[in-house]
């Protein structure tokens, strides 16, 4: 039956924000008989008064239709519905237990709005997905999850079970109902803010001079004196830690659970403040993109950095990444270097960011899923979780798409173009319903393979610094309050608040520079009087309540 990165920042918080990645899955035969773990004490909605379920490792009697969600990243000539992987999904796993495989896109920077349109039309599919809590959690206060039986995933998912079942006891159940399951985050990040390090040598200065906001400042001035170009920025919206460089350290935990949240602006913060005034300085100063709330996606903010327009761009680095090649074809004498993370932050504060939760994509079923697809769909994670078929989705062939070091790891290459070439992000957004991230038998080759798959030819310094600086900010890392009941002021503000975000921000940032703080002030009290004011006094109940880890 049918059923109901881009997160764009100013390039400053950008560069704090860094993704955590890492985790594992290992082998075990699909819908294998196990017995419940002592700690499983989840409901049984759907169990029979003998505590068994349907067998179905010979395939469903009758065919089942699976409809799972991916990504819509608008990859050039990519089909996130019908490509070579699709169909060997459809071979492997559809076929085997009778399954009629469907993906359906889901817009990546517009996805709530996707889900909503899906939801209402009656034609969303058996997962409902955010990485976000807050956003997880509306979902569930609008009552469109089912509740789960955690000896069910077991029953089906064993594998599954047992790499996320920790996750899944500690942070799924909801107002005391089994909710949400998870994919793994093993910890990891491959997001990195590149710059033009041939421009920065060009007026005088180097790499490594840029250790505070100051400076950064003071490098973009000589580019703009020099007529040699600009920062790269982007339109603030939807995601909202944009603040976390101007923000007091070390954190209270109370007023951190207070204003911190991926889905409302601290718009009414000092740290906000010192944000919108450093974005005022740099607009006014012609140091960033004139036209930088024009840049509402990747792609805009790619293709500026791409022409040498800008000289700055964050993404997630992958060894197929194009951006680099791109660039060198119009600008053939570019050089590139990572970003310091202190060149987003004031003198004297520490380069903070948002730490990741420790799990990958947050999941629900969708409360029109029968039970048959309910099972199919832990039938998918358990056949998802195995070594092989990981393997597989996340490399491709072997001798095609990769060969094998002598460590045994999947080393890609990176110019093939055959059929089974795999996405821009490696096929992610499949595999990604069970880990963030590739891993092996120990740290040491998980991260080895990592780099394999982070590093374009060429550009192993890219990666190394990159990851030397995630180790350095790592210590100024804090994850998003988890709260333990719905929020539903967010809820029910956040679409407007987040539209007024936009409104007013602009606002302040494109006006003369003599009216910031008439205008702020103006601005903060409006975003009160919009429901902010509801939303902070319904979270400092819960937090005076205990009511948030």
């Amino acid at each position: 039956m049918s059923k109901p990165k881009t997160k764009i920042m100013s390039l400053f918080m950008a560069l704090i924000f860094i993704a955590s990645l890492m985790a594992g899955c290992t082998g075990s035969s699909t819908n294998g008989e196990k017995e419940p773990s002592p700690t499983n004490e989840g409901t049984s909605p759907s169990q029979n008064a003998e505590g068994s379920y349907p067998d179905y490792s010979q395939g469903f009697p009758e065919r089942v239709t699976l409809e799972i969600p991916v990504y819509e990243r608008a990859f050039e000539g990519w089909n996130v519905t019908d490509n070579y992987y699709t169909r060997w999904i459809q071979k492997e796993f559809g076929d085997k237990y009778n399954i009629e495989v469907k993906f359906t896109p889901i817009a990546r920077t517009n996805e709530v709005t996707t889900y909503q349109q899906l939801l209402a039309a009656g034609k969303a599919p058996d997962i409902i997905f955010h990485y976000d809590m807050p956003q997880a959690l509306a979902y569930y206060g609008e009552g469109v999850m089912q509740e789960l039986d955690w000896q069910e995933i077991e029953h089906y998912a064993p594998t599954y079970w047992s790499n996320l079942s920790e996750t899944i006891l500690q942070y799924g159940v909801v107002d005391e109902k089994n909710t949400f399951f998870f994919a793994a985050r093993p910890d990891f990040s491959n997001f990195v803010n590149i710059i033009r390090k041939d421009w920065v040598e060009k007026v005088g200065m180097k790499i490594e001079d840029l250790t505070s906001l100051e400076k950064y400042n003071e490098m973009l001035m000589k580019w703009k004196e020099e007529g040699i170009g600009v920062a790269g920025a982007g339109l603030t919206r939807n995601v909202f830690n944009y603040s976390y460089g101007f923000r007091d350290w070390p954190v209270d935990p109370k007023t951190h659970a207070l204003y911190s949240d991926l889905s409302v602006a601290d718009f009414t913060t000092p740290a906000t403040e010192a944000w919108l005034r450093n974005l005022s300085y740099q607009y006014h100063n012609g140091l960033i993109d004139k036209e930088f709330y024009l840049r509402d996606d990747d792609n805009k903010l790619k293709a500026e950095f791409v022409a040498g327009n800008t000289g700055t761009y964050g993404l997630y680095l992958t060894n197929n990444t194009d951006a680099f090649e791109a660039t060198l074809k119009n600008n053939p004498e570019a050089e590139f270097a990572v970003l310091p993370p202190g060149s987003g932050v004031p003198e004297g504060n520490m380069p903070q960011g948002r730490a990741d939760w420790p799990f990958g994509l947050i999941m629900g079923i969708n409360h029109e899923s029968t039970e048959e697809e309910r099972a199919a769909v832990w039938m998918y994670l358990e056949w998802m979780s195995q070594a092989e078929n990981l393997m597989f989705l996340q490399n491709g062939v072997e001798g095609e798409n990769y060969t094998l070091d002598s460590d045994g790891l999947p080393v890609k290459k990176p110019d093939f173009k055959g059929e089974s070439v795999l996405s821009q992000n490696n096929n992610k957004d499949y595999w990604a319903l069970v880990t963030e991230a590739p891993s092996f038998a120990t740290p040491e080759l998980t991260l080895k393979a990592n780099k394999n798959n982070w590093t374009p030819a060429g550009y192993e310094q890219i990666v190394e610094d990159m990851i030397q600086y995630r180790n350095e900010t790592k210590p100024y890392q804090t994850p998003d309050p988890l709260f333990t009941v719905v929020l539903e002021k967010v809820t029910e503000y956040k679409a407007d608040l987040n539209n007024l975000f936009q409104e007013l921000y602009l606002d302040i940032i494109l006006a003369p520079a003599d009216q910031f703080d008439a205008k702020y002030e103006a601005a903060k009290q409006k975003f009160l009087d919009a429901g902010y004011q509801e939303i902070l006094d319904e979270k400092q109940k819960a937090i005076d309540a205990g009511q948030f880890r």
